[in-house]
Protein backbone atom coordinates (compact mmCIF):
# COMPACT_ATOMS: atom_id res chain seq x y z
CA UNK A 1 0.00 0.00 0.00
CA UNK A 2 1.24 3.81 -0.66
CA UNK A 3 3.28 5.26 2.37
CA UNK A 4 4.84 8.14 3.01
CA UNK A 5 7.93 9.16 4.90
CA UNK A 6 7.98 10.76 7.64
CA UNK A 7 9.06 13.26 8.42
CA UNK A 8 9.05 15.00 5.05
CA UNK A 9 12.59 15.24 3.74
CA UNK A 10 14.21 18.19 4.78
CA UNK A 11 18.29 17.41 4.79
CA UNK A 12 19.98 19.73 6.81
CA UNK A 13 21.97 21.78 5.06
CA UNK A 14 25.72 20.38 6.74
CA UNK A 15 24.19 16.95 5.93
CA UNK A 16 23.24 17.53 2.71
CA UNK A 17 26.70 16.55 0.21
CA UNK A 18 24.63 16.92 -2.90
CA UNK A 19 23.03 20.45 -2.65
CA UNK A 20 20.74 20.59 -6.11
CA UNK A 21 19.52 24.21 -7.32
CA UNK A 22 16.91 22.30 -9.48
CA UNK A 23 16.87 20.53 -13.08
CA UNK A 24 19.51 22.61 -15.47
CA UNK A 25 17.94 21.36 -18.33
CA UNK A 26 16.67 18.05 -20.15
CA UNK A 27 18.70 16.66 -23.70
CA UNK A 28 16.70 14.74 -25.78
CA UNK A 29 18.33 12.59 -28.40
CA UNK A 30 16.33 12.63 -31.94
CA UNK A 31 16.35 11.90 -35.06
CA UNK A 32 16.08 15.58 -36.61
CA UNK A 33 16.11 18.23 -33.94
CA UNK A 34 15.47 21.29 -36.43
CA UNK A 35 12.11 19.75 -36.69
CA UNK A 36 11.54 18.63 -32.92
CA UNK A 37 12.24 22.10 -32.02
CA UNK A 38 9.24 23.27 -34.38
CA UNK A 39 6.98 20.97 -32.90
CA UNK A 40 7.57 22.16 -29.04
CA UNK A 41 7.48 25.91 -30.17
CA UNK A 42 4.45 25.56 -32.14
CA UNK A 43 2.47 23.05 -29.48
CA UNK A 44 4.25 23.49 -26.25
CA UNK A 45 5.24 27.55 -26.52
CA UNK A 46 8.92 26.72 -26.58
CA UNK A 47 11.37 29.75 -27.14
CA UNK A 48 13.96 28.45 -29.45
CA UNK A 49 17.05 30.46 -27.31
CA UNK A 50 20.11 29.16 -28.73
CA UNK A 51 21.75 26.54 -30.95
CA UNK A 52 25.23 24.68 -31.38
CA UNK A 53 26.33 23.21 -34.91
CA UNK A 54 28.44 23.06 -38.33
CA UNK A 55 27.90 27.02 -38.12
CA UNK A 56 28.89 27.18 -34.91
CA UNK A 57 32.24 24.83 -35.19
CA UNK A 58 30.23 21.69 -34.02
CA UNK A 59 30.95 19.31 -36.51
CA UNK A 60 29.05 16.30 -35.50
CA UNK A 61 25.79 17.41 -33.77
CA UNK A 62 23.21 20.13 -33.67
CA UNK A 63 21.53 21.23 -30.67
CA UNK A 64 18.58 23.26 -30.37
CA UNK A 65 17.95 25.08 -26.71
CA UNK A 66 14.13 25.56 -25.96
CA UNK A 67 12.77 27.53 -23.02
CA UNK A 68 9.56 27.71 -21.29
CA UNK A 69 9.40 29.73 -17.79
CA UNK A 70 12.58 27.87 -15.66
CA UNK A 71 12.45 24.76 -18.27
CA UNK A 72 14.98 24.08 -20.75
CA UNK A 73 15.22 21.80 -23.55
CA UNK A 74 17.81 20.93 -25.34
CA UNK A 75 17.21 18.51 -28.54
CA UNK A 76 20.12 17.21 -30.24
CA UNK A 77 20.94 15.07 -33.53
CA UNK A 78 23.39 13.61 -35.37
CA UNK A 79 25.23 14.48 -38.31
CA UNK A 80 27.25 11.21 -38.19
CA UNK A 81 25.93 7.89 -39.33
CA UNK A 82 27.44 5.76 -36.58
CA UNK A 83 28.01 8.40 -33.66
CA UNK A 84 26.77 7.39 -29.93
CA UNK A 85 23.41 9.66 -30.77
CA UNK A 86 22.71 7.99 -34.05
CA UNK A 87 23.12 4.23 -32.16
CA UNK A 88 21.02 6.10 -29.41
CA UNK A 89 18.15 6.79 -31.80
CA UNK A 90 18.38 3.72 -33.50
CA UNK A 91 17.98 1.56 -30.18
CA UNK A 92 15.13 4.09 -28.56
CA UNK A 93 13.96 6.39 -30.51
CA UNK A 94 13.52 9.71 -29.39
CA UNK A 95 14.01 10.00 -25.88
CA UNK A 96 15.99 11.55 -22.84
CA UNK A 97 19.48 11.22 -22.36
CA UNK A 98 20.22 14.09 -20.27
CA UNK A 99 18.51 15.04 -17.12
CA UNK A 100 21.13 17.77 -16.35
CA UNK A 101 21.05 19.30 -12.78
CA UNK A 102 21.94 22.94 -11.40
CA UNK A 103 24.55 22.85 -8.83
CA UNK A 104 26.79 25.02 -7.18
CA UNK A 105 30.59 22.69 -7.55
CA UNK A 106 30.44 20.16 -10.52
CA UNK A 107 33.55 18.69 -9.29
CA UNK A 108 32.84 18.26 -6.35
CA UNK A 109 29.10 17.13 -6.83
CA UNK A 110 31.08 14.22 -8.71
CA UNK A 111 33.68 13.56 -6.60
CA UNK A 112 31.03 13.15 -3.97
CA UNK A 113 28.78 10.87 -6.26
CA UNK A 114 31.71 8.53 -7.79
CA UNK A 115 33.40 8.15 -4.29
CA UNK A 116 30.07 6.10 -3.43
CA UNK A 117 29.64 4.16 -6.25
CA UNK A 118 27.81 6.10 -9.17
CA UNK A 119 29.88 5.36 -12.58
CA UNK A 120 31.17 8.41 -14.35
CA UNK A 121 30.16 8.93 -17.72
CA UNK A 122 32.73 12.15 -18.19
CA UNK A 123 35.39 13.96 -15.56
CA UNK A 124 35.09 17.71 -14.54
CA UNK A 125 35.62 20.38 -16.88
CA UNK A 126 35.36 23.88 -18.15
CA UNK A 127 34.31 25.47 -21.24
CA UNK A 128 34.72 29.17 -21.60
CA UNK A 129 33.52 32.14 -24.46
CA UNK A 130 32.92 35.87 -23.80
CA UNK A 131 30.02 35.44 -21.68
CA UNK A 132 32.07 33.95 -18.94
CA UNK A 133 32.52 29.89 -17.67
CA UNK A 134 30.51 26.58 -17.33
CA UNK A 135 31.69 23.87 -15.25
CA UNK A 136 30.17 20.06 -16.24
CA UNK A 137 30.83 16.72 -15.08
CA UNK A 138 28.37 13.57 -15.08
CA UNK A 139 27.62 9.76 -13.98
CA UNK A 140 25.25 7.51 -14.98
CA UNK A 141 21.90 6.41 -14.02
CA UNK A 142 19.50 4.03 -15.12
CA UNK A 143 19.66 2.34 -18.54
CA UNK A 144 21.89 4.74 -20.70
CA UNK A 145 20.81 8.09 -18.77
CA UNK A 146 22.71 10.64 -17.58
CA UNK A 147 22.93 13.05 -14.85
CA UNK A 148 25.08 16.01 -16.13
CA UNK A 149 25.96 18.73 -12.84
CA UNK A 150 26.02 22.26 -14.36
CA UNK A 151 27.67 25.08 -12.62
CA UNK A 152 26.69 28.18 -14.37
CA UNK A 153 27.25 30.95 -11.87
CA UNK A 154 30.13 32.40 -13.69
CA UNK A 155 28.15 32.63 -17.49
CA UNK A 156 25.83 35.07 -18.07
CA UNK A 157 25.21 33.96 -22.26
CA UNK A 158 22.74 32.24 -23.42
CA UNK A 159 22.47 28.62 -22.48
CA UNK A 160 26.69 28.05 -22.41
CA UNK A 161 29.99 28.04 -24.28
CA UNK A 162 29.79 26.79 -27.78
CA UNK A 163 26.20 27.87 -28.13
CA UNK A 164 24.95 31.29 -30.01
CA UNK A 165 21.88 32.95 -28.77
CA UNK A 166 18.97 31.80 -31.28
CA UNK A 167 15.39 33.61 -32.51
CA UNK A 168 12.41 31.23 -32.81
CA UNK A 169 11.67 29.09 -35.96
CA UNK A 170 8.19 29.97 -35.62
CA UNK A 171 6.15 32.91 -35.71
CA UNK A 172 4.61 34.72 -32.77
CA UNK A 173 5.19 32.02 -30.84
CA UNK A 174 3.15 32.55 -27.42
CA UNK A 175 3.90 30.60 -23.95
CA UNK A 176 0.89 28.14 -22.89
CA UNK A 177 2.35 28.88 -18.88
CA UNK A 178 4.31 26.21 -18.15
CA UNK A 179 6.56 27.11 -15.36
CA UNK A 180 9.08 24.38 -14.26
CA UNK A 181 9.93 20.96 -14.53
CA UNK A 182 7.79 19.65 -11.35
CA UNK A 183 9.41 15.41 -11.41
CA UNK A 184 11.03 13.16 -14.27
CA UNK A 185 9.61 9.70 -13.78
CA UNK A 186 11.61 6.48 -14.73
CA UNK A 187 10.97 3.26 -15.90
CA UNK A 188 12.91 0.14 -14.87
CA UNK A 189 13.08 -3.57 -15.35
CA UNK A 190 11.49 -6.50 -13.90
CA UNK A 191 13.10 -5.89 -9.97
CA UNK A 192 15.43 -3.21 -10.64
CA UNK A 193 13.62 -0.58 -8.49
CA UNK A 194 14.55 -0.96 -4.96
CA UNK A 195 18.56 -1.27 -6.59
CA UNK A 196 17.91 2.05 -8.32
CA UNK A 197 16.07 3.82 -5.14
CA UNK A 198 19.19 2.46 -3.00
CA UNK A 199 21.42 4.32 -6.27
CA UNK A 200 19.96 7.55 -5.35
CA UNK A 201 19.62 7.48 -1.38
CA UNK A 202 23.35 6.45 -1.28
CA UNK A 203 25.11 7.82 -4.12
CA UNK A 204 23.05 11.07 -4.27
CA UNK A 205 21.92 11.39 -0.80
CA UNK A 206 18.54 11.48 -2.03
CA UNK A 207 15.49 10.31 0.79
CA UNK A 208 12.65 7.75 -0.22
CA UNK A 209 9.54 9.92 0.13
CA UNK A 210 6.29 7.29 -0.98
CA UNK A 211 6.09 4.39 -1.93
CA UNK A 212 3.08 2.43 -4.65
CA UNK A 213 2.64 -1.31 -4.43
CA UNK A 214 0.87 -3.26 -7.03
CA UNK A 215 -2.42 -2.40 -5.03
CA UNK A 216 -2.30 1.08 -5.71
CA UNK A 217 -1.26 1.09 -9.46
CA UNK A 218 -3.46 -1.78 -10.69
CA UNK A 219 -6.17 -2.55 -13.34
CA UNK A 220 -8.29 -5.66 -14.10
CA UNK A 221 -5.19 -6.32 -16.51
CA UNK A 222 -1.80 -4.54 -15.74
CA UNK A 223 0.26 -3.19 -12.20
CA UNK A 224 3.01 -1.86 -11.29
CA UNK A 225 4.77 -0.57 -8.27
CA UNK A 226 6.77 2.82 -8.21
CA UNK A 227 8.65 4.47 -5.48
CA UNK A 228 9.19 8.66 -5.10
CA UNK A 229 13.00 9.68 -4.10
CA UNK A 230 13.73 13.59 -3.42
CA UNK A 231 16.39 15.32 -2.97
CA UNK A 232 17.02 17.06 0.14
CA UNK A 233 15.46 20.59 -0.64
CA UNK A 234 12.50 18.61 -2.85
CA UNK A 235 13.65 20.62 -5.93
CA UNK A 236 14.33 17.26 -7.54
CA UNK A 237 12.01 14.40 -7.47
CA UNK A 238 12.60 11.10 -9.23
CA UNK A 239 9.68 8.50 -9.10
CA UNK A 240 11.09 5.24 -10.53
CA UNK A 241 8.43 2.50 -11.49
CA UNK A 242 8.93 -1.37 -12.47
CA UNK A 243 6.50 -3.50 -13.52
CA UNK A 244 4.21 -6.16 -11.40
CA UNK A 245 2.35 -8.74 -12.48
CA UNK A 246 -0.63 -8.70 -13.68
CA UNK A 247 -3.37 -10.47 -16.46
CA UNK A 248 -2.06 -8.57 -19.16
CA UNK A 249 1.26 -6.37 -20.37
CA UNK A 250 1.71 -3.42 -18.19
CA UNK A 251 2.58 -0.13 -19.96
CA UNK A 252 5.79 -0.21 -17.96
CA UNK A 253 7.00 -3.53 -20.14
CA UNK A 254 5.26 -2.07 -23.38
CA UNK A 255 7.64 1.10 -22.63
CA UNK A 256 10.92 -1.20 -22.03
CA UNK A 257 9.96 -3.22 -25.45
CA UNK A 258 9.99 -0.32 -27.56
CA UNK A 259 12.62 1.53 -25.32
CA UNK A 260 15.02 -1.77 -25.14
CA UNK A 261 15.90 -0.43 -22.12
CA UNK A 262 15.07 1.49 -18.73
CA UNK A 263 14.64 5.32 -19.35
CA UNK A 264 12.53 8.16 -18.76
CA UNK A 265 8.95 7.58 -19.21
CA UNK A 266 7.53 11.31 -19.12
CA UNK A 267 8.39 14.87 -17.37
CA UNK A 268 5.73 16.30 -15.11
CA UNK A 269 5.79 20.09 -15.97
CA UNK A 270 3.92 22.41 -13.48
CA UNK A 271 1.47 25.73 -14.60
CA UNK A 272 -0.57 27.46 -12.15
CA UNK A 273 -3.40 27.47 -14.56
CA UNK A 274 -4.19 24.41 -16.11
CA UNK A 275 -7.56 25.03 -17.72
CA UNK A 276 -6.24 27.82 -19.85
CA UNK A 277 -2.64 25.55 -20.34
CA UNK A 278 -4.15 22.60 -21.43
CA UNK A 279 -6.92 24.24 -23.48
CA UNK A 280 -4.10 26.31 -25.63
CA UNK A 281 -2.10 22.86 -25.90
CA UNK A 282 -5.24 21.19 -27.11
CA UNK A 283 -5.74 24.18 -29.55
CA UNK A 284 -2.38 23.36 -31.14
CA UNK A 285 -3.01 20.01 -31.93
CA UNK A 286 -1.38 18.30 -28.67
CA UNK A 287 -3.51 15.22 -27.83
CA UNK A 288 -4.30 13.59 -24.62
CA UNK A 289 -5.39 10.93 -22.72
CA UNK A 290 -9.26 10.52 -21.66
CA UNK A 291 -11.71 9.38 -18.92
CA UNK A 292 -14.96 8.24 -19.38
CA UNK A 293 -17.59 10.82 -17.90
CA UNK A 294 -18.07 8.29 -15.34
CA UNK A 295 -14.92 9.75 -13.28
CA UNK A 296 -16.34 12.86 -12.64
CA UNK A 297 -20.04 11.70 -11.37
CA UNK A 298 -18.52 11.10 -7.53
CA UNK A 299 -15.63 13.63 -7.97
CA UNK A 300 -16.16 16.16 -5.43
CA UNK A 301 -17.27 13.39 -2.85
CA UNK A 302 -14.03 11.79 -2.87
CA UNK A 303 -11.96 14.73 -3.12
CA UNK A 304 -13.75 17.77 -1.52
CA UNK A 305 -14.32 21.16 -2.15
CA UNK A 306 -12.38 22.84 -5.05
CA UNK A 307 -12.16 26.10 -6.48
CA UNK A 308 -12.58 25.05 -10.39
CA UNK A 309 -16.07 24.56 -12.26
CA UNK A 310 -16.58 20.61 -12.43
CA UNK A 311 -18.14 21.03 -15.87
CA UNK A 312 -15.07 22.64 -17.12
CA UNK A 313 -12.52 20.06 -15.69
CA UNK A 314 -14.79 17.34 -17.14
CA UNK A 315 -14.81 19.46 -20.83
CA UNK A 316 -10.92 19.41 -21.07
CA UNK A 317 -10.59 16.00 -18.90
CA UNK A 318 -8.85 16.69 -16.25
CA UNK A 319 -7.74 14.61 -13.23
CA UNK A 320 -8.41 15.87 -9.20
CA UNK A 321 -6.53 14.41 -6.53
CA UNK A 322 -6.94 15.46 -2.85
CA UNK A 323 -3.80 14.81 0.31
CA UNK A 324 -3.25 16.10 3.61
CA UNK A 325 -1.59 19.29 1.90
CA UNK A 326 -4.60 20.13 -0.18
CA UNK A 327 -5.62 18.95 -3.82
CA UNK A 328 -4.40 19.05 -7.90
CA UNK A 329 -5.18 18.73 -10.95
CA UNK A 330 -3.03 16.77 -13.43
CA UNK A 331 -3.89 15.35 -16.94
CA UNK A 332 -1.27 12.97 -19.42
CA UNK A 333 -0.70 13.66 -23.04
CA UNK A 334 -0.54 10.55 -25.24
CA UNK A 335 3.32 9.68 -26.27
CA UNK A 336 4.82 12.42 -28.59
CA UNK A 337 6.79 10.28 -31.08
CA UNK A 338 5.61 7.20 -32.68
CA UNK A 339 6.94 4.27 -30.23
CA UNK A 340 4.56 4.58 -27.14
CA UNK A 341 7.44 5.76 -25.04
CA UNK A 342 7.99 9.64 -23.68
CA UNK A 343 4.83 11.13 -22.86
CA UNK A 344 4.40 14.62 -20.79
CA UNK A 345 2.45 15.04 -17.50
CA UNK A 346 0.83 19.15 -17.19
CA UNK A 347 0.12 19.52 -13.37
CA UNK A 348 -1.19 22.26 -11.01
CA UNK A 349 -0.46 21.56 -7.13
CA UNK A 350 -2.72 23.91 -5.00
CA UNK A 351 -0.93 22.62 -1.76
CA UNK A 352 -0.78 19.27 -2.93
CA UNK A 353 2.63 17.31 -2.33
CA UNK A 354 1.76 13.86 -3.63
CA UNK A 355 1.29 12.61 -7.04
CA UNK A 356 -2.16 11.95 -7.74
CA UNK A 357 -2.84 8.18 -5.89
CA UNK A 358 -6.27 8.65 -6.35
CA UNK A 359 -6.29 9.28 -10.31
CA UNK A 360 -4.07 5.70 -10.91
CA UNK A 361 -7.01 3.51 -11.63
CA UNK A 362 -8.57 5.72 -14.02
CA UNK A 363 -5.37 6.82 -15.53
CA UNK A 364 -4.29 3.08 -16.67
CA UNK A 365 -7.14 2.20 -17.68
CA UNK A 366 -6.76 5.08 -19.77
CA UNK A 367 -3.50 3.68 -20.85
CA UNK A 368 -4.71 0.44 -20.99
CA UNK A 369 -6.87 1.54 -23.94
CA UNK A 370 -4.35 2.90 -25.98
CA UNK A 371 -1.96 -0.17 -25.64
CA UNK A 372 -5.27 -2.17 -26.93
CA UNK A 373 -5.39 0.20 -30.00
CA UNK A 374 -1.68 -0.44 -30.42
CA UNK A 375 -1.85 -4.45 -30.26
CA UNK A 376 0.12 -4.33 -27.08
CA UNK A 377 -2.04 -5.10 -23.80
Amino acid sequence: METMTSPAVQAHPAQDFLPLNGTDYVEFYVGNAKQSAYYYQAAFGFELVAYAGPETGLRDRASYVLQQGKIRFVLTTSLLPDSDITRHVAQHGDGVKVMALWVNDARKSWEETTKRGARSAFEPYTIEDEFGSVTLSGIYTYGESVHTFVERSNYRGAFMPGFVAKSGLVPQQNPVGLLHVDHCVGNVGWGEMNQWVKFYEDVMGFKLLLTFDDEDISTEYSALMSKVVSNGNGYVKFPINEPAEGKKKSQIEEYLDYYHSPGVQHIAIATNDIRTTVSELRRRGVEFLTVPGAYYEDLLERIGAIDEDLESLKALNLLVDRDEEGYLLQIFTKPVEDRPTVFFEIIQRKGAKSFGKGNFKALFESIEREQALRGNL
